[in-house]
């Protein structure tokens, strides 16, 4: 078996690739090395030149990346896509989430209300600042620490209502998922594959990343909670 390849991965694809690598090593015999972390972290990582084959992130963060000069133009490849759940901790009251009214009167209702440093956390920030209430509800607002799920924190007691990527809470104890967004409010993001400029294995790399755009890698990411991009 040839040496593994290097993937580097924030959070929201953590559970597609524990799926996929095994899978991939299985029927290629190419082994794949995962490594997740905050995608901050990941950014600055890759900024500061550590050694890797590919880099999955947001579409928008591979996208800088490569106009930085730090994963090659033209690399990035369209892996994933998922929307923004919510969850409280297990046994706790569910509130009503399906309206955006309804999201609104919950996140007010909540005392403690968690969300991540991902794209989903972003976007909430602005739709509760939309919403004219980010001022007043900001004392309650518990930002995950990266590569801290939202899940956990609702387990513990630490948040009572929780919003992060699907993928990202479907796989964590100690909490219930209440369900998506209602399409009128739900942020669907892309997540994507970017490969190092640092990388020398540009054919095996284009192998496993095809792969994973295959129709032999839809249980995983259905598994996962995404869908195809």
């Amino acid at each position: 078996m040839t040496a593994p390849l290097k993937i580097m991965s924030s959070m929201a694809t953590k559970e597609f690739l524990a799926r996929i690598g095994p899978q991939y090593t299985g029927v290629s015999g190419q082994a794949v090395a995962t490594e997740i972390a905050g995608g901050v972290d990941i950014n600055k990582r890759v900024r500061a030149g550590e050694a890797v084959d590919v880099v999955m992130l947001a579409a928008n963060a591979i996208d800088q990346l490569i106009s930085e000069g730090h994963l090659a133009a033209g690399s990035r490849v369209d892996l994933v896509k998922s929307g923004i759940a919510v969850a409280v901790r297990a046994g706790s009251a569910k509130p009503d989430l399906g309206s955006e009214e309804a999201v609104k009167k919950a996140v007010l209702a909540a005392p403690k209300v968690s969300y991540s440093t991902g794209p989903s956390g972003v976007y909430l920030e602005n739709l509760f600042e939309r919403w004219g209430i980010l001022a007043d509800i900001k004392p309650r607002l518990v930002l995950a620490p990266p590569g801290i799920p939202v899940g956990s924190l609702l387990a513990k007691g630490e948040a009572d209502l929780g919003f992060q990527q699907l993928s990202e809470l479907k796989h964590l104890p100690g909490i219930d998922i209440l369900g998506p967004l209602p399409p009128a409010i739900q942020l669907i993001t892309t997540f994507s594959a970017g490969v190092s400029v640092r990388c020398t294995r540009a054919t095996d790399v284009a192998a496993m990343l095809a792969y994973m755009n295959s129709p032999a890698a839809l249980a995983a990411k259905t598994d996962a909670g995404m869908d195809p991009a």
